[in-house]
């Protein structure tokens, strides 16, 4: 019998991941707006493309929160909500120091040289004064502590709530006082893995995600309604 050839195939991310990761990133980085309509159409003209991967993107940022369907008209990214916002972070706490606590228990050396090696590479980049190079870094942390509780449900939990909150975060994270502000904690919790302190890694992490908050709070919400009221007395 003859024998079949082995069929390579070459994963390459596909268009509506593209199109998907394009339109994702024109509304954390505030160049659509809130409030804003997307045409679909349009939007399929502007990447110069079909509409069916547009659509597709479409759907899936739906999903995530980003947009809000309207009927007969299209979408909209939504906009910017406090209690929203509190809402995500009373969650995102509970998963992210249970993701701690079972790191502690489950995290291979090599897991713990990851995360001082991100510590590394974040203080680097804000040296520089790459501050949007920590923003992916922020994200590979979290990313790093999540997949070593050993869970993949917790992990995509996690993930999927880190990704709303980017979207409020994006503002203040780009930021050096915030950005610096951030690695700290990382470093606070990184600590405690170490030291193997559950109930020093649990205060670390909801002292780590309340500072996320408060700095959403100042840069997204009351420095934009300062900014809006003096607009309207001049």
């Amino acid at each position: 019998m003859k024998k079949r050839p082995v069929i390579s195939i070459r994963q390459t991310p596909s268009i509506r991941e593209k199109v998907y990761q394009v339109i994702r990133e024109e509304i954390l980085n505030g160049r659509i707006e809130p409030g804003e309509r997307i045409v679909e159409t349009r939007l399929a003209q502007q990447i110069k493309t079909s509409r069916t991967p547009v659509r597709e993107a479409l759907h899936t940022l739906e999903r995530e929160g980003l947009l809000e369907s309207i009927p007969r008209v299209g979408y909209r990214v939504k906009r910017i909500n406090w209690d929203e916002v509190e809402e995500i972070c009373e969650i995102r706490s509970v998963n992210e120091t249970l993701a701690v606590l079972w790191a502690i228990e489950r995290i291979t050396p090599e897991g713990i040289r990851e995360l001082e090696e991100n510590l590394e590479r974040s203080e680097k980049v804000v040296e520089e004064g790459n501050v949007k190079g920590f923003v992916k870094l922020d994200g590979e942390f979290h990313g790093i502590l999540a997949r070593a509780s050993g869970s993949v449900r917790l992990s995509e939990l996690c993930e999927m709530l880190r990704r709303l909150m980017l979207r409020y975060r994006i503002e203040s994270i780009f930021l050096p006082e915030t950005a610096r502000g951030a690695i700290e904690g990382h470093a606070r919790i990184v600590d405690c893995i170490k030291r193997k302190d559950k109930e020093d890694a649990s205060k670390a992490m909801r002292a780590h995600l309340e500072y996320a908050k408060h700095s959403v709070r100042r840069h997204a919400f009351e420095e934009r309604r300062q900014k809006n009221t003096s607009e309207k007395q001049e």
